[in-house]
């Protein structure tokens, strides 16, 4: 008798997925608003030891790319696995007070997971140090609750276990306007912030002005890029201590790209190339695309983390899920393209789509004589160099790439990644046969993925819905003098 109860134990845990100890615990670890700069990536003025020992023990990816470059569009993608152009969360926080609803066969992956018994939690502290603001900022609030707690104490108590840390920088310090004074101090908040990055040895983008306000904001960048990754240090001693971390897979990577005035919002590379290392213990069989210290320079969107996590714990992909298994052997086709949309983000109606292959990027604009001057708010209030640069090019002091930046976008940009990784050069008109090829590949490539996903970015939202959105923005961050004026 007791032989047949085994077998039925084992056949139960093989046919059924039911977690019977083996399966791995998961830790997503969210860097808000990054792009790759940390030290393993090459950057410069930044101090990211924890973070490139992961990278040293698994796999960095140096090609992976957001689906928005802002944070609740592209939150909403990658929890789910689809497109947010696809399921009517493309505009930044729409549906939060509307009987919306996921469409049908679409839910988070946390509720996938906790049908195959795995506790699912959004950190926000780990004893008394703040580790992860407990952020969702999903576009659709009906679906229930979207992870079974945020206590880390809990963790250990129930394995396996989803969980996600949502870490506090960067944006830290934005709202006070006083990148000058958090350039220069050690402690900001509860963590501590390697001074690494001073506004006397930085390099800014060149599409920034040479200037000290341009400075101070790109060291507070990095610095907080260090802060980060102390953080992530308590992290990894607490899943030391916990006995975690021989059963736990940890994957980091970023929303979406840089806090700065020309990365978030902004479908260049500075607004959704990011981040991603996964790190597999020695206590799990890691599939035969995780070595370590490998590179991987394929092409990926971070869509794809959604089907990936449910890989590693053992949950089939749902039908139709557009997000792509990229590890084990029976892995999803490799990605030639990885796309991206912007749409409304506040107050402001701007769309733009995007699509990367290995070495070009195509951007497209709908909205003609939009452009980086165009007004919102909370980039006005927030990025000090925004008005700088407003208030030198109306005195004719700005040149180069910082003159070219302040003028109205065009219909189409085209940039090679590899000779101008700081996408100044647009070479749409470009007599160069392979950039042409280029071009005409990734226009039929943008296209193609329009209408096979049905990007919704063509239908309006009503404009009284817009018109709150500014009344909103306008009481949080004030609006310009030069708006008024007009």
């Amino acid at each position: 008798m007791k032989m047949y109860k085994t077998i039925f134990s084992i056949l139960i845990c093989h046919f059924t997925f039911i977690y019977c100890g083996d399966k791995p615990n998961i830790l997503w670890i969210v860097g808000e608003n990054f792009s790759n700069d940390l030290a393993c990536y090459g950057q410069a003025n930044v101090k990211t030891p924890n973070l490139d020992r992961l990278a040293q023990e698994g796999v960095r990816y140096t090609k992976v790319y957001a689906t928005s470059p802002v944070c609740a569009p592209s939150r909403s993608a990658y929890i789910t696995g689809w497109y947010a152009t696809t399921t009517d969360m493309h505009h930044m926080r729409s549906h939060r007070d509307d009987d919306f609803r996921l469409p049908a066969g679409v839910r988070p992956i946390t509720h996938m997971l906790k049908d195959e018994g795995y506790y699912t939690a959004n950190i926000t502290n780990i004893g008394k140090r703040v580790v992860g603001t407990g952020k969702l900022d999903f576009n659709f609030v009906n679906e229930g609750p979207v992870f079974d707690g945020k206590d880390w104490g809990q963790l250990k108590l129930k394995e396996p276990f989803f969980a996600q840390i949502n870490l506090p920088e960067a944006e830290y310090d934005i709202y006070d306007r006083k990148s000058a004074e958090k350039s220069r101090v050690k402690w900001v908040g509860e963590s501590w912030h390697p001074k690494i990055a001073t506004p006397q040895n930085v390099t800014p983008p060149p599409y920034y002005p040479d200037h000290k306000i341009t400075k101070e904001e790109w060291a507070r960048y990095l610095n907080s890029i260090s802060g980060t990754d102390v953080r992530i240090g308590w992290i990894l001693e607490e899943l030391k201590n916990d006995k975690l971390l021989d059963n736990t897979i940890i994957i980091f990577f970023a929303d979406n790209g840089r806090l700065d005035a020309r990365g978030i919002h902004w479908c260049w590379d500075s607004g959704l190339h990011v981040p991603m290392i996964i790190w597999y213990p020695k206590g799990v069989e890691a599939p035969k695309q995780i070595v370590p210290g490998r590179v991987d320079d394929q092409v990926y969107s971070l869509l794809d983390i959604a089907a990936t996590t449910l890989w590693i714990a053992g949950v089939p992909k749902p039908f139709g899920m557009q997000s792509r298994v990229f590890l084990g052997s029976n892995s999803d086709s490799p990605r030639s393209y990885a796309f991206a949309a912007r749409d409304r983000i506040d107050e402001t109606q701007v769309r733009l789509r995007s699509v990367h292959d290995n070495r070009y990027h195509y951007i497209r604009n709908f909205t003609p004589g939009a452009g980086f001057q165009t007004l919102n708010r909370y980039k006005e209030k927030c990025f000090l160099v925004k008005p700088l640069m407003r208030d030198l090019y109306a005195e004719g002091k700005l040149s180069g790439p910082p003159a070219d930046l302040m003028k109205p976008f065009p219909n189409e940009m085209l940039y090679d990644t590899y000779s101008d990784p700081h996408e100044i050069n647009n070479i749409v008109d470009s007599k160069n046969q392979e950039h042409q090829d280029a071009l005409n590949r990734l226009r039929a490539a943008l296209d193609t993925w329009m209408v096979s996903t049905s990007d919704r970015g063509h239908i309006p939202e009503p404009q009284e819905l817009v018109n709150e959105f500014s009344k909103e923005m306008h009481d949080w961050f004030g609006t310009p003098d030069w708006v008024q004026e007009k």
